[in-house]
């Protein structure tokens, strides 16, 4: 199911406008623009990844356990007590997260994270990992970690997504889902962790845990680990020739990827590359330029530099 078109021109990302950020005025101090960090988050299913950049040089990183988003601004105030970090040093914080993609999810979290810089940004996580792997160009990424989604844009900047609904109602050919479909594979010779990981604490998390291993076993010719996988990288292919038609991106579409078990996995990535030539026709494929907390970081830098702002 595609849900929700949105656009770089109308506010999908925020960058790209000319609304006031949300901003803490009384952080303010006469402190140069380029002496302040700027931060960005990637806060996907498994890790939250935090990097500060002064300049040209990373001045903090850091990769802590995933938190629900409710709790990442809990989870950065730690972080910056940690630090040492006052808020009046970040002179702008962007936050890619999950489960953010409408306007109001995004003012939702910015309100949240206000007291952390002088001006935030929030945005979605798989936007944040399109624009530092094809660079804000046009076509599609391909999203397979914990969760999974297709997101593509259009060279006029419009946006629009596939998948992305979560384990309960999606991320089909995620690593949810692989390590889910072997529990239920393995069930029926009753295998214990098929009932006691989905009680234990991080669901979601332990059985995408599972997933390299499955991944493992079907590249050495296992019968029902390789369905398995065939499976979920059909799956992955059909989402993306569903933004593509959508979008009505013109062929060779450029592709890229993101998450755990694609930049891993270059096995898992060529089957991924021959369902979606099945599926969709061939593909300009290439390496992603950034990863998505880069990209994150880099429009914090734009950002703070903002003298419209």
């Amino acid at each position: 199911m595609v849900v929700r078109r949105a656009s770089l021109n109308d506010d999908s990302v925020g960058l790209a406008t000319r609304r006031p950020p949300t901003e803490t005025p009384t952080l303010r101090t006469r402190r140069p623009k380029s002496s302040l960090l700027a931060i960005g988050v990637d806060a996907g299913g498994t890790t939250v990844r935090v990097e500060a950049w002064r300049g040209g040089r990373r001045a903090y990183h850091a990769e802590l356990p995933a938190v629900e988003v409710a709790a990442l601004p809990a989870l950065l105030r730690r972080l910056w007590r940690r630090w040492r970090l006052p808020p009046a040093r970040v002179g702008a914080l962007v936050v890619a997260s999950r489960g953010i993609w409408t306007a109001a999810e995004r003012r939702g979290l910015e309100r949240s994270v206000r007291g952390l810089a002088r001006r935030v940004r929030a945005m979605s996580d798989a936007q944040a990992a399109h624009l530092g792997a094809l660079g804000g160009g046009a076509g599609l990424l391909v999203l397979a970690g914990t969760g999974s989604i297709v997101i593509g844009r259009r060279p006029t900047g419009s946006w629009n997504r596939a998948g992305g609904l979560g384990p309960l109602l999606g991320d089909e050919g995620s690593a949810f889902w692989i390590g889910r479909e072997w529990l239920r594979a393995s069930a029926g010779g009753g295998l214990a962790p098929a009932r006691t990981i989905p009680r234990g604490p991080s669901p979601v998390a332990r059985i995408a845990a599972l997933a390299p291993r499955v991944v493992a076993r079907a590249r050495r010719g296992d019968r029902e680990p390789a369905r398995i996988v065939r499976e979920a990288q059909r799956h992955l292919a059909r989402l993306a020739r569903e933004v593509a038609q959508d979008l009505r991106l013109r062929s060779p579409v450029r592709a890229s990827w993101a998450g755990s078990l694609l930049v891993r996995d270059a096995w898992f990535r060529a089957g991924l590359r021959r369902e979606v030539t099945r599926a969709l026709g061939p593909a300009r494929w290439t390496a992603p330029a950034e990863p998505p907390v880069r990209a994150a970081a880099r429009l914090a830098r734009t950002l703070r530099d903002d003298r419209r702002a």
